[in-house]
C-alpha cells in the first residue's frame, strides 16, 4: 500500500499522507514522502507544493507500534532520527518553493513538526495541535523544539511541552501558530486558492526570500535537529519512556 499519494495542477503539487487509521509515521511513510518532496523540489513545472494528510486527520505523528519494535531490537533513537525526520525537515526548509500545510484535523509530535517547517500553515477549524512528545516519556524532535518556540513564544511553547495539552484551531489562531483557519468544507479550495496565485508568482524570489529567512532566523537549525536526536537517545533509554509507551498503548 502506498502511503503517500500526490497529484498535481496547474503547477501546484499536493502531497497526500496516507497511512490509515491515524497517518502516523513509520520509517517507509518517512522515506517516501522524504524523496516525495526531493524530486518536487528539482521539477521545474511544480512551482508551489501543498502537504496535507487524508481522511480530516493530518499526521498523529510517529508510529507507537513501530517505536515498541525499535525498542525491543534496543534501536538508536539518534541514528533514526539522523536517517527520517532530520532529513525530512531539513527539506522541506530547503526546498526553494513555497510549501503549504493544509492541516485538516489533529497534527502531534513529529506530524506537528512537519506541518511547522512549511512555510504557511491553513488550518480547519476541526484541526487541532499537540506536542505529544512528554506523554510518552520523549523530548520534542522534528523541529519542534526550535520552531514552536519560534512562532508562539518561550513561555507558550513549554506550557504546550510540559502539559502535553491540545490546542484547537482558533487558539492556534491567536498564537500564530497557523496563518489562517477555515471550515473543512473549504479548507482543499482554500489552499488550492492559495498555492495558485502562489504558483503563478515569482516562485524564484520566493525561493530566495526562503533562503534569507533560513539564515536570518533558522541557521542554527541543523545543530538544533542535531541536538534533539543526542537528547531523545538519552530520553529514549529511560523509565519514563518504557512506561509512556506502555501507558499509551493501553489508552
Amino acid at each position: 500500500m502506498l502511503t503517500i499519494e500526490t497529484t498535481r495542477e496547474s503547477g501546484v503539487q499536493t502531497i497526500s499522507i496516507n497511512n490509515p487509521p491515524v497517518n502516523a509515521l513509520d520509517q517507509q511513510t518517512i522515506l517516501s514522502l522524504l524523496s516525495s518532496l526531493q524530486e518536487a523540489s528539482t521539477d521545474d513545472a511544480i512551482r508551489c507544493i501543498i502537504l496535507t494528510g487524508s481522511r480530516q486527520i493530518f499526521c498523529a505523528g510517529h508510529d507507537i507500534n513501530e517505536m515498541l519494535t525499535g525498542q525491543s531490537q534496543q534501536v538508536s533513537y539518534r541514528e533514526h532520527l539522523l536517517q527520517t525526520y532530520n532529513p525530512l525537515i531539513l527539506q522541506i526548509r530547503k526546498t526553494p518553493k513555497p510549501i503549504i500545510a493544509s492541516i485538516n484535523g489533529p497534527a502531534a509530535g513529529a506530524g506537528l513538526g512537519i506541518a511547522l517547517a512549511c512555510d504557511l500553515r491553513i488550518a480547519s477549524e476541526n484541526s487541532r495541535f499537540t506536542v505529544g512528545f512528554a506523554g510518552i516519556g520523549l523530548v520534542p524532535d522534528s523541529g519542534v523544539s526550535l520552531f514552536l518556540p519560534l512562532l508562539v513564544g518561550l513561555g507558550r511553547a513549554a506550557e504546550l511541552a510540559f502539559s502535553n495539552a491540545t490546542i484547537p484551531a482558533s487558539q492556534a489562531l491567536d498564537w500564530g501558530l497557523i496563518n489562517k483557519m477555515t471550515t473543512i468544507e473549504q479548507l482543499p479550495s482554500e489552499s488550492a486558492y492559495y498555492a495558485a496565485r502562489l504558483a503563478n508568482g515569482p516562485t524564484g524570489t520566493y525561493g530566495l526570500t526562503k533562503q534569507a529567512f533560513n539564515m536570518s532566523v533558522l541557521h542554527n537549525l541543523e545543530n538544533a535537529l542535531d541536538q534533539e536526536a543526542h537528547l531523545q537517545e538519552l530520553a529514549s533509554k529511560s523509565e519514563e519512556h518504557r512506561l509512556g509507551v506502555k501507558s499509551f498503548l493501553n489508552k
